[in-house]
């Protein structure tokens, strides 16, 4: 990539999105820890019963922030764009939960630092086929 090319409006403003994409997952990250937490360490749920559900609360905050905010989308078939961010979230859970479990099981890493590491690999993914996929239009 040139010079031209990191100055022009277009690259600006995906640099702006990522950004964004990556306060708001910041937001999510908290979300998932504290619902996970909860769920795991006072409830005693199963720990990948507690990711699931830390994960689906984040998904809701992630999509309403990310559409109103980082992609500032207009798209009036809100259930269509919903439905394909939770099935890149669900595609992005599988991966999560799979690095959780190779991190964990066979590397012996603690359960939340699989998680941090997982959630960095799943960022990556949900960034790039969000903002190709469900926010295009933008």
């Amino acid at each position: 990539m040139d010079l031209a090319q990191k100055n022009s409006p277009l690259f600006k403003k995906k640099i702006i999105q990522l950004f964004k994409f990556g306060i708001v997952g910041l937001s999510g990250l908290l979300i998932d820890f504290s619902v996970t937490y909860f769920f795991k360490e006072h409830l005693h749920f199963n720990p990948y019963l507690a990711n699931t559900l830390g994960f689906c609360f984040a998904v809701v905050n992630n999509y309403l922030i990310n559409r109103a905010w980082t992609f500032k989308s207009k798209e009036q078939a809100i259930i269509q764009q919903f439905g394909k961010f939770l099935l890149i979230a669900i595609i992005g859970l599988a991966l999560n939960t799979l690095c959780i479990y190779l991190l964990q099981q066979q590397l012996h890493l603690p359960f939340y630092l699989a998680k941090l590491i997982a959630i960095v690999i799943v960022f990556a993914w949900n960034y790039t086929i969000n903002a190709t996929l469900t926010f295009s239009k933008n």
